[in-house]
């Protein structure tokens, strides 16, 4: 197979991160990386690692978190501040795109209220676009647009009928 092929089709992380391990190349970071290295080792192309991402520390929160705490550089978007969040807006709580932004784009001077102000003014917006690598709800979300009344077994199937086929023969969600 060359590297063409490998993305004429939808790939599992794990299925990827295998295939890495079986060409004894780097297994690591997410789908998008991981198919372009792949791609380059079957085409016998170098493949150029990404700089490394200057986190700023790994100090994460944890432990008792109020609205004045400091968010650290390079906070990740993890289960105490999801808790956190959850304590303050309500149990269904996710990190959408625009919250996933935020904390990436933190620089040490935010806090939680700053966090908690963002995601109060970016609700009602409508639904949010989803990034490629999120294929999967990418197409939940148009197969419920399309059968609002379908069961999670009819989505199930639509999906795996959705993912045995090659791009070129359906395109993507």
């Amino acid at each position: 197979m060359g590297g063409a092929e490998l993305l004429r089709w939808y790939w599992l992380k794990d299925e990827l991160s295998a295939f890495a391990r079986a060409l004894g190349i780097r297994s690591t970071g997410g789908k998008e990386l991981l198919t372009r290295r792949i791609a380059a080792a079957l085409d016998g192309q170098p493949f150029a690692e990404p700089a490394a991402r200057l986190g700023g520390g790994s100090a994460q929160l944890s432990g008792a978190l109020t609205a004045a705490t400091p968010i650290p550089r390079g906070q990740r978007c993890s289960q105490p501040v999801r808790a956190w969040f959850a304590e303050q807006v309500g149990a269904p709580f996710r990190f959408d795109g625009a919250m996933r932004a935020f904390f990436a784009e933190t620089d040490g001077t935010q806090t939680l209220r700053d966090a908690l102000a963002h995601y109060r003014a970016t609700r009602g917006q409508g639904p949010q676009e989803i990034d490629a690598q999120f294929e999967y709800n990418r197409f939940t979300r148009g197969w419920h647009e399309s059968h609002p009344g379908g069961s999670r077994e009819e989505l199930l199937r639509a999906w795996q009928a959705y993912r045995g086929q090659s791009v070129d023969e359906r395109g993507r969600a």
